[in-house]
Order: C-alpha cells, then sequence, then structure tokens
C-alpha cells in the first residue's frame, strides 16, 4: 500500500534561534520513500545536516524572528501487514548481546530502572521468558495507565507514570521500556507515524506517536503498549534511549507553537506527488520557557 504522510508546523520566534530537528523520516525507510517533498522551511535557514548517534537523520536551523513554518509531505510504500511477531522469539543473555545494544538495557532520562527494578521483578519475575515476557509487560501498561491528551506532562518520567496512572502514548511506552530494561531485555524508544489503517477512525486530530522495540533473539521487535495489537504502517522518523533522545524540535532559546498538523492516510496507487494537506490547521497555543533549550518530543 501507499501511505502518505507529513506535517505543517508553525512556531513564533522573538529573536534569531537555533533549531535542531529530527522530522524527518528515519534512514531505515528511505527505500520505501516513493515521493518526498523533504523538510521546507520558511523564515528559517537549513544550516547543517548529520545523522545522529542513534541513526537519525537531523537538520539544524537557525530560525529567524517571526514565524517559522515547517513542513513535509511525502508517499511511502508499506507492505500493509500489522507489525510481525515471534512469539517464540527468546530472550538473549546479557554476556552475547552485540555491543551496540548494550546502551539500551541502562536507565536514562524518562526510565527510571533503578526505582523500578524491584517492581518489575515483583509483577514479571514469575512471567514466561522471552516474547511472552514483553507482551505481558505490555499488557500490564496498557490496562495500569489511562490515556488522556488533557494530562499529557513533557516531564513524566516511567515512575511518575507507573505511580499517577495517566498519560499519553510516550508515558506508555517509557515505563515499558522501563519494566524491560529491568528485566535485562534491551528496549528502545520510537516516534514517528501510525495512522488509523485497518482500525475504527480515531476522531482526535492526528498526531505523532510513540512505540518501542525490544532486542530479542538476534533483532528488534515492535511494541505498543498504548494499543497492544499489532498495527500497520507505522513509519519510523526516530529512534533513541527515550523521549530526550528524539524530540522532534529542539529549540535553544522561547517560541510558541502556533499550528500543529499532522496527516497519516493509506492513499490510491494512482496519486503520484504529495501536496501539502488543505485540511483545517489545529492551533495550538503553548508558550516555551524563556531559557535554555526546550523540545517537543513524540
Amino acid at each position: 500500500m501507499l501511505i502518505r504522510a507529513g506535517f505543517d508546523i508553525a512556531i513564533g520566534c522573538a529573536q534569531p534561534t537555533p533549531l535542531v530537528l529530527l522530522l524527518n523520516i528515519h534512514p531505515f525507510r528511505a527505500k520505501d520513500v516513493r515521493t518526498s517533498t523533504g523538510l521546507r522551511v520558511t523564515s528559517g535557514v537549513v544550516t547543517a545536516e548529520h545523522i545522529d548517534m542513534f541513526g537519525n537523520r537531523v537538520h539544524r536551523v537557525m530560525a529567524q524572528p517571526g514565524t517559522v513554518r515547517l513542513t513535509s509531505d511525502a508517499l511511502v510504500r508499506d507492505t500493509g501487514l500489522p507489525d510481525f511477531a515471534n512469539r517464540s522469539a527468546r530472550e538473549t543473555p546479557v554476556a552475547d548481546l552485540p555491543a551496540d545494544v548494550l546502551v539500551y538495557l541502562l536507565g536514562s532520562r524518562y526510565c527510571e530502572t533503578d526505582q523500578l527494578n524491584a517492581a518489575a521483578w515483583e509483577l514479571f519475575g514469575n512471567a514466561p521468558t522471552g516474547y511472552a515476557r514483553v507482551q505481558a509487560i505490555c499488557d500490564f501498561v496498557h490496562n495500569h495507565i489511562r490515556f488522556d491528551y488533557a494530562c499529557a506532562r513533557a516531564t513524566r518520567t516511567a515512575l511518575e507514570a507507573f505511580n499517577e496512572r495517566q498519560g499519553v502514548c510516550r508515558d506508555f511506552a517509557h515505563l515499558a521500556i522501563a519494566f524491560c530494561r529491568s528485566m535485562n531485555i534491551p528496549a528502545r524508544y520510537c516516534t514517528g507515524y501510525l495512522g488509523d489503517i485497518g482500525v475504527p477512525q480515531d476522531p482526535a486530530p492526528m498526531d505523532f506517536s510513540a512505540w518501542f522495540e525490544v532486542w530479542l533473539e538476534g533483532r528488534w521487535y515492535v511494541f505498543d503498549a498504548r494499543h497492544n495489537e499489532p498495527r500497520i504502517g507505522r513509519i519510523v522518523m526516530a529512534r533513541g534511549r527515550d523521549a530526550a533522545d528524539v524530540a522532534m524540535i529542539s529549540s535553544f532559546g522561547p517560541h510558541d507553537l502556533v499550528h500543529f498538523q499532522v496527516w497519516t492516510d493509506e492513499v490510491a496507487e494512482t496519486e503520484a506527488v504529495p501536496r501539502l494537506s488543505v485540511r483545517r490547521p489545529v492551533p495550538v497555543q503553548i508558550p516555551a520557557p524563556v531559557a535554555g533549550p526546550t523540545a517537543m518530543a513524540g
């Protein structure tokens, strides 16, 4: 199938402001991108592009005073199959893990393994190992946290989500990741597009989504504690230890988020050229702190 995925985001800057953007489709999916407008920036100059330590494609932008509009639109070919599952996949002993996977066993900004370790072993220590243990973690997190956009908080950690029992997709992912790492299962955070393909249409405005991947028996597997079912059409944008590594916009100066729109839709094979969405904008006003780097994380 073909999936049309893109965004139209505008921020207001009162002064020249450096931005670091992780708004590109991940290089892992580059072969599937049929056509793309690329990242377009108004009222700003793209100063550099690089691949970060996690393999994500990053743009650096010097935003100019006024409204800075960030847009992209792409057609991505997808298998149309749900997330791959291998329920017999086994855990890999820590001593046998590849060197580049070890970092995903460690605690991180939003995943306090040291404070959740005891709870993890109490809850999942007697669960079947491997894929089944990760699924047991997803089942628990899915039922433990109540999804509510109104209670979203950019600073909420896995421990706080565990105690507060509410959050958004990033909180589901953070808690599941922390539990997996506590059980010596490498887990990493993912952000990207996930449309309502093959499931009932969600009436809420489209947003970016967060899920996670775990290392079992020599490869990464996708899990999603929020939806807790295999989904069709995930398009990963960035991966990292947690949301701190994959903030979509890191702003090194004050800004206001004034417009935010995301689309992820299945389209006919005859649609050949991406175009900017003409759907009604979803205005947002979120004042940013006045000092230090700030971030919009998926």
